[in-house]
């Protein structure tokens, strides 16, 4: 029988490593790099809180496809007003699948649970963001 603390570490390694590998694959490669970059003494252990429970325990559950993930990540930053965190995620959402009308309909859809105004803010932030895309794309 192995040892409880080393299965456990191999654990903890094998869903870190799962975890960075989908939030490199859908926030891409570039912005990975420049949030691990930026990491220091007083964020490594939420860097490392995210990539082993959001990305590594929940974004690699067989119980949703990425598309919906993504859907459903788009809606909760909408109703919270993360427009940053929100930006990020309409990049990951693109990555992810969805058209620029599938967005829209999230943000429509949103307005009625979330409120008109946060819904506003969000096409705006979506806009911006999704220029920003087209013009990347030449």
């Amino acid at each position: 029988m192995s040892d409880p603390s080393t299965r456990d570490e191999q654990t903890v390694r094998e869903v870190r490593e799962a975890g960075m590998a989908v939030r490199r694959e859908v926030l891409g490669d570039a912005h990975v790099d420049r949030a691990t970059a930026a990491t220091t003494d007083v964020t490594a252990d939420f860097q490392a809180f995210i990539t082993e429970y959001a990305w590594g325990g929940i974004w690699t559950r067989p119980g949703l496809d990425r598309r919906s993930r993504s859907m459903i990540t788009l809606t909760a930053l909408i109703a919270r007003g993360h427009h940053e965190e929100l930006a990020m995620h309409v990049r990951a959402a693109l990555t992810n699948g969805l058209t620029v009308d599938e967005i829209k309909e999230v943000i429509l859809q949103s307005a009625v649970y979330c409120g008109v105004p946060d819904a506003n803010a969000a096409f705006r932030v979506a806009q911006q963001v999704l220029a920003q895309v087209e013009d990347d794309r030449g």
